[in-house]
């Protein structure tokens, strides 16, 4: 590990970040260009003072998982990553559909989007970013562990897996998530994992068994969501998406057609936040 050339890399990479870049706003006292180390701290899940001993050549060797973060923190090319990995004595990650690192391109357009549900999912339907909104909206989507990461594992494994989605649509969404998983199955740079993700589930679900038996392609994306929020009800919204073609990644927007209940409601959830309603910080 290259400590003096880490905490330079970083610093370089914190200083060449604009508030703007990320959805931050840039306020009155900000005397020095760049991101404060603070804020590149939250923005990549960690203390602030862990990072700021990276830093100042100081701490332990951050472990893969950590660089990660802070990959994706500071909105880091693949090239860019692969070199912060390397000085710090790891080999770089692989590329492509397989890979966890969201490209900066799409990080760009989701920065912009924290007043709308936004998030961006692997080909396996492993939720990698949420908007405020969206964590809102779905409930915060990228803290599960192992194969329940994916909404299509937890979709047929866990009892609560459908609890937000309307009961007539189960059927087809169902179908689609197998399909999906078919599509990962198929893929090369996404094999193995889906791989796991099949194996699982033929395991404990059979009513994917059944489904994957069929080898049903489904070749048409319905735009068309019906989401059950705890607090809002039913809320009849459209998700349009933007893939990367590199990382195999892709960004879902939802959207409520104007003059309609749900797009007030749609509206009132961006406000409120993460927050239940009906419940004040006071509180």
């Amino acid at each position: 590990m290259d400590r003096k050339q880490l905490a330079d890399f970083l610093r370089s990479r914190r200083e060449a970040l604009q508030p703007e870049d990320v959805g931050l706003g840039r306020g009155q006292r900000r005397r020095t260009a760049g991101l404060r180390r603070e804020e590149v701290a939250a923005l990549s899940d960690m203390s602030a003072d862990y990072y700021s001993r990276l830093e100042q050549q100081r701490g332990p060797r951050p472990s893969t998982e950590m660089l990660a973060a802070i990959a994706r923190g500071l909105r880091l090319s693949l090239s860019e990553r692969d070199h912060l990995f390397g000085l710090a004595g790891f080999a770089a990650p692989p590329r492509g559909a397989s890979s966890d690192h969201i490209g900066p391109g799409l990080m760009r357009i989701f920065d912009r989007l924290a007043d709308t549900p936004a998030e961006i999912v692997t080909a396996l339907g492993e939720t990698l970013a949420q908007t405020p909104a969206a964590v809102a909206l779905s409930g915060d989507l990228t803290s599960f562990p192992g194969l329940q990461r994916s909404i299509g594992y937890r979709w047929f494994a866990d009892p609560h897996g459908r609890d937000r989605y309307h009961p007539a649509d189960h059927d087809k969404l169902s179908r689609g998530f197998t399909a999906n998983l078919r599509m990962a199955y198929t893929n090369p740079a996404t094999r193995s994992r889906a791989t796991a993700y099949l194996e699982a589930l033929l395991e404990c679900s059979p009513e994917f068994t059944e489904l994957w038996h069929r080898h049903e392609i489904v070749d048409s994306y319905d735009q068309a969501k019906r989401i059950l929020h705890p607090e809002l009800g039913l809320l009849e919204l459209q998700c349009q998406v933007l893939t990367d073609p590199d990382q195999g990644h892709s960004l879902l927007v939802f959207t409520a057609t104007p003059g309609t209940p749900s797009h007030g409601n749609l509206a009132l959830l961006t406000v409120v936040g993460h927050q239940s309603l009906g419940h004040t910080n006071a509180e």
